[in-house]
């Protein structure tokens, strides 16, 4: 009988960090939706067929599979099953929360340790060169002396020390909450270890085996959880809500090492004071706060000084999403979080107002702080999309400090010109930033920030994005120095860009700005005086690789025909598609006519001048143009947004092709988006309103579920 084939751990863990990441998205979008099906492996390239990655179920089905073929298998596909977390289904979350802290009492909690420093004290007395009962004992004793000293991480009432030792007279603790279980098998796996390098020098002791998943959770978020649908009560939703702040709180002291947390408007009501403090106040954020210990002697017992303790040795966040999180409990907690640890002890404030003052002063609890507010270097993206309720003398130091920005998202809130002067002076270096619809900027403010701070040099994605009831505040005046002088836009590598609803004329896109040879994506709605002919121009002469452009409510030629003083009409639908064809599609997106008549050798036919596939238009002028024209058809989102889409375009491994057989599988799904008429799930669209932030895509991620609703259903 053949036996099985035994393979190192180390490369069987290998194989399952492949399979998780085939499911992440590539650092090069081909900035199309995913296809779903049977297309093959993932490219890792800017393709759209086959497609760059796995959608995340067909991940985490194989990790599942993997799990049930052997024991070694399911070690090495375990972790990466928790490394990321999508909260869905109410149910789930409860299970989940029940799975990684455990709903046992104390004397559960006191046999989990008494248990695993028996399985400690067995090991060692294994592998140590002495043997018997006495020796185990002595070794028990020792092991559990480290675990309570003044030093100790491990209340003594969960290890119930010997009778004739008397509790530490440094440290008298009261009874407190017991402290997280991944700090408690690592404190006894540390003093295991200590004990042996005292009496077996040089001898490993493994570190004992924790069945609780929560150190592998990277990343946790709640872009898919929803209530509606459940037939519960007002009074239900209220009194009996599923994530609280309590559960969310003894779900984070359980996960060490998550770096991504993404919330929404769903669950915001849970985001209370104490789960800020366990998601910002980690790694080094944590190392300066709170009274400190001093002297000798008798000291009661600090809960905070344990918890402080503890998230020293958790991972810093790197990306923290909180699009759309209004909630009066997110509000207040924030609030205070930010009096406590980052208002300066004078009470400095950013408000305009002796209100704002008054609620910029420091609460008692900031008479501990060092003279210098706390920062956390460990966060890189942060997405505050939709945050209205924060007053602006709370958000500018709370944007302040996190000096390590690389993406930021400010849209929709109440972003001032202070904070755009105070983020110049600092030392971010911002590559994706996003202030849509910022209605107390000011264009000078935007003008300055763009061209003389050093923090948007090399910014990459930028948005400006305004329309008919939040315009742009740039002025003609503003929008040309920042096209002539932005180091953004003077580099030429920025990939995405929005310019909706500023003044953009003729003379600023064909004389003022420079080649911009990166550019992708194009947005230029709500400009109604823009010619057709004058953005064709400019794409072909400065623009040649944008994909996607956004020409919503944007040109007379599309909208209304002027007649008269300010006055306009309709255009029929036959106007409009023949301007649209001919004055702009035909140019950009037809090669070049060549005669073949008289040439012997096969004549390669050359490109077209530019790779425009994608546009985006009004409601009215889509349904205009009816069922479309040729290979260009109607994709609608889930919302109101709609695209006049080339189906017969797209990347095709790492090259774009355009004029694609009808049974190409990448025209078959780019028709069936077409024939759904709207019916798509919220992660159908081009041209993403909102900034990419738990994966650092930027604004050419792609995302689903409430954040994708944001992104692409609704204009605004």
């Amino acid at each position: 009988m053949s036996t099985g084939l035994h393979y190192p751990p180390e490369l069987l863990f290998t194989i399952c960090e492949y399979i998780y990441a085939a499911g992440l998205p590539p650092s090069a979008s081909s900035l199309d939706p995913l296809a779903i099906g049977e297309y093959g492996a993932p490219t890792a390239l800017p393709s759209s067929m086959p497609p760059a990655n796995w959608s995340e179920p067909v991940a985490r089905k194989t990790l599942s599979h993997l799990c049930l073929v052997n024991h070694a298998w399911y070690e090495a596909a375990k972790p990466w099953l928790w490394h990321k977390i999508e909260v869905r289904l109410p149910r789930s979350w409860l299970a989940l929360v029940d799975e990684i802290t455990g709903t046992g009492d104390d004397e559960r909690t006191v046999l989990a340790v008494k248990e695993t420093i028996q399985a400690a004290t067995l090991a060692s007395r294994m592998i140590g060169a002495s043997s018997g009962e006495e020796t185990a004992r002595r070794w028990k004793e020792s092991i559990l002396e480290s675990l309570t000293g003044p030093d100790g991480s491990i209340p003594p009432e969960l290890l119930t020390p010997p009778a004739s030792r008397d509790p530490s007279p440094r440290r008298l603790r009261t009874k407190s909450q017991s402290p997280a279980r991944w700090k408690i098998m690592r404190s006894i796996s540390d003093a295991v270890q200590d004990v042996m390098d005292l009496t077996e020098p040089g001898v490993y002791v493994p570190r004992l085996h924790d069945p609780r998943p929560g150190r592998f959770v990277r990343h946790l978020d709640f872009n898919h959880f929803r209530t509606i649908g459940m037939r519960r009560s007002v009074e239900d939703c209220t009194t009996s809500r599923f994530v609280t702040g309590e559960r969310v709180e003894a779900l984070l002291k359980e996960l060490p090492n998550l770096i991504a947390f993404g919330a929404t408007e769903y669950m915001d009501g849970a985001l209370s004071f104490p789960v800020l403090n366990e998601l910002l106040l980690r790694a080094s954020a944590s190392g300066g706060r709170g009274h400190p210990t001093r002297g000798r002697g008798l000291l009661a017992f600090d809960p905070e000084e344990e918890d402080r303790e503890r998230r020293r040795d958790c991972k810093a966040l790197v990306a923290m999403d909180l699009t759309g999180c209004v909630s009066a409990v997110f509000v207040s907690a924030l609030t205070e979080f930010v009096k406590t640890h980052l208002l300066h002890p004078d009470g400095y404030s950013d408000g305009s107002d002796d209100e704002d003052r008054r609620q910029a002063r420091p609460s008692h609890t900031s008479r501990f702080m060092q003279e210098e507010p706390l920062t956390f270097p460990g966060l890189q993206r942060l997405g505050l999309r939709g945050v209205k309720s924060i007053k602006s003398h709370i958000l500018t130091p709370f944007v302040l400090s996190f000096p390590s920005l690389t993406h930021l998202d400010l849209s929709a809130t109440r972003v001032t010109p202070e904070l755009l002067t105070a983020l110049g002076e600092s030392n971010i270096r911002l590559r994706s930033l996003a202030l849509a619809r910022c209605i107390r900027l000011t264009g000078s403010s935007i003008r300055d920030f763009l061209i003389r701070s050093p923090a948007t040099t090399q910014i990459q994605e930028l948005t400006l994005y305004g329309d008919q009831t939040f315009p742009s505040p740039i002025t003609t005046d503003d929008l040309e120095k920042i096209l002539s002088q932005a180091p953004c836009f003077t580099s030429g590598q920025l990939t995405y860009l929005d310019l909706s609803s500023a003044p953009v004329t003729k003379e600023h896109l064909l004389d003022v700005c420079k080649p911009l040879p990166k550019l992708r994506s194009l947005g230029l709605s709500y400009i109604p005086n823009l010619e057709l002919d004058v953005i064709a121009e400019f794409l072909k002469s400065k623009a040649p690789n944008v994909e996607i452009l956004t020409l919503f409510s944007t040109s007379p030629d599309l909208d209304r025909g002027r007649v008269g003083a300010g006055v306009g009409t309709p255009r029929g639908s036959a106007q409009q598609s023949m301007a649209l064809h001919s004055r702009l599609i035909g140019p950009l997106c037809t090669p070049t006519y060549t005669s073949t008549l008289l040439s012997q050798a096969p004549v390669v036919v050359p490109p077209p001048p530019t790779r425009l596939r994608v546009i985006e238009l009004s409601v009215p002028t889509l349904t205009g143009l009816g069922a479309g024209a040729g290979t260009w058809r109607i994709v609608k989102s889930k919302g109101g947004r709609g695209w006049y889409v080339d189906t017969a375009s797209g990347w095709v491994g790492a090259e774009l092709q355009r004029n694609l057989t009808k049974e190409h599988p990448l025209r078959v799904q780019m028709d069936r988006l077409a024939d759904a008429n709207g019916n798509v799930n919220s992660g159908v669209g081009w041209h993403a309103r909102k900034m990419e932030i738990l994966h650092g895509c930027g604004m050419s991620g792609r995302e689903d579920g409430l954040y994708g609703a944001v992104s692409f259903a609704y204009q605004g």
